[in-house]
Formats: structure tokens, C-alpha cells, sequence
């Protein structure tokens, strides 16, 4: 296992792990300890309501990771259908629909989110669903690709001339040699996921307090950035090292494909 992956994997497993690893809860209160630097008793310091940095990350940990998966998810499921409808079908659906893809990669996706979050009230599962409904565009165009590839192949002409149907030429012939593309695709759009996730939060229409997330961390920081950067620093760095460590595996098994 590289670096990146092995870097993940422990980023989950202290996400998983937080209720054992965090030296107290979340919103644990402790107003006679405010706004203190990192020392023995606070590995990362506390914030404006005493609240100990490193416990709000670990737990903050499992909000941001868990949107960035099961957003990925909703965009995979949604990209797959779209893109291996008009893999498969071709023509004037395939063109259709690709010209539906290019008018959504058009639109700025952060704005529109921005928009869609104030109007309705965030909430975990809102964000993993719009998200998820904003970002299937990457994964389509690459299904797409592969299934029109794929659909000219010796195997899948001669499944379809056994007398395979399309539901079974694309579950068994074409979706599992897409399989190596569509992963690849998938572990870009968990980093895009996580830092969209932060970015709401981080402009307070994203993960709600008391709730930590790395996003809204960050947002609660950033009016005493200059005297009190350990409040920022611990998430920043959080994101800064699973969107790497994501890309990078991504690139790896992009790599690997090639």
C-alpha cells in the first residue's frame, strides 16, 4: 500500500475511531478554558466556547468524509445511468443527453449549491444529495466513453449474437470492463465532494453548528484567523491532506489502468 492510500485509510480509521480518540465530546464546554493554544490538556487547542479542537476534527472528520462518500455515490449512480444510456443507445439519445451533460458542466456548481442550500434548510442528507445531483457529470462523460469503446468489441458483438439482451450485455459485458474508468472517476469526486462540502460550510450555508465539520470549522475561525490559527490549521490541514491523498490514489489507479 503507498503513502496516499495509507494515508486515507487511517483518516477513516480515525474518523470511525473518534469516540475512542477524542479526550472529550464535541461540544463538550469548558468556558473557563477559551480560546487557549494548543498545550498538554488540549493537543489542539479550544475555541471560542472551550470546545476542544482536536475532538470537534476527529468528529468533524466523520461528517465531511461520510458527504464526500455517499455524495460520490449519488454522482456515480446518477453518472452511470446517464452516461451508459447514451454509451449504449448512441444517436440522437446519445446526443441528447450529452448536450444535457455539457449545459450542466456550464453552470458554476458552487454558486448554484450556495443558492439551493440557503433556500433549503441544510442538513447532512440535503448536502450529500445535491451534491451528489451536481457532480454526476464527470462520471457520465467517462461512462459514456467506455461503453461506446466497449460496444464495438469482439466479446459484446458475439454475447450479442448468442442472443444476450441489452439489460444483460450492459450488466455483464459492459459495466464490469468500465469498472477500472468508473472507480478512477469516483475517487475524484470524493475530494470534490469533501471540499464543495467545506466550502458551504466555510460560507455557513453548508454543515450546521453545533455539528462540527472541517467546513464550518473553518468558517468559525476565521474571524480571529490572526490571533488564533491553531483553530484554523487543524481542519485546513484535515482537508488539505484527504483531498491530496484521494487525487493522488485516484491518479494511482488511473495509472494502474493505463
Amino acid at each position: 500500500m503507498r503513502l496516499p492510500s495509507l494515508l486515507l485509510a487511517c483518516l477513516v480509521a480515525a474518523a470511525l475511531a473518534a469516540p475512542a480518540l477524542a479526550p472529550y465530546p464535541p461540544d463538550h464546554l469548558d468556558l473557563g478554558h477559551r480560546r487557549e493554544p494548543p498545550s498538554q490538556a488540549h493537543r489542539l487547542g479550544t475555541d471560542d466556547l472551550g470546545r476542544d479542537v482536536l475532538a470537534r476534527v476527529l468528529f468533524g472528520a466523520r461528517v465531511s468524509l461520510a458527504v464526500g462518500l455517499l455524495s460520490a455515490a449519488v454522482a456515480g449512480a446518477s453518472g452511470i445511468a446517464v452516461g451508459g444510456i447514451a454509451g449504449y443507445a448512441g444517436g440522437a439519445l446519445d446526443a441528447i443527453l450529452m448536450r444535457g451533460t455539457d449545459a450542466m458542466l456550464a453552470v458554476p456548481r458552487l454558486p448554484l449549491l450556495m443558492i439551493a442550500a440557503s433556500v433549503l434548510q441544510p442538513s447532512v442528507p440535503l448536502l450529500v444529495v445535491l451534491i451528489g445531483v451536481a457532480g454526476w457529470m464527470e462520471t457520465a462523460r467517462v461512462v459514456r466513453a467506455e461503453f461506446r469503446t466497449l460496444r464495438t468489441r469482439g466479446f459484446v458483438e458475439g454475447a450479442r449474437a448468442a442472443g444476450a439482451g441489452h439489460a444483460r450485455l450492459i450488466a455483464v459485458h459492459l459495466l464490469p470492463n468500465a469498472a477500472p474508468a468508473v472507480v478512477v472517476s469516483l475517487t475524484l469526486a470524493v475530494a470534490r465532494g469533501i471540499l464543495i462540502e467545506s466550502a458551504l460550510s466555510f460560507f455557513g450555508v453548508g454543515v450546521q453548528p453545533p455539528q462540527a465539520s472541517w467546513g464550518n470549522m473553518l468558517y468559525q475561525a476565521q474571524a480571529t484567523l490572526a490571533i488564533e490559527p491553531w483553530l484554523a490549521l487543524a481542519p485546513g490541514l484535515f482537508i488539505l491532506l484527504t483531498t491530496v491523498s484521494v487525487n493522488m490514489t485516484g491518479d494511482r489507479l488511473a495509472s494502474r489502468r493505463d
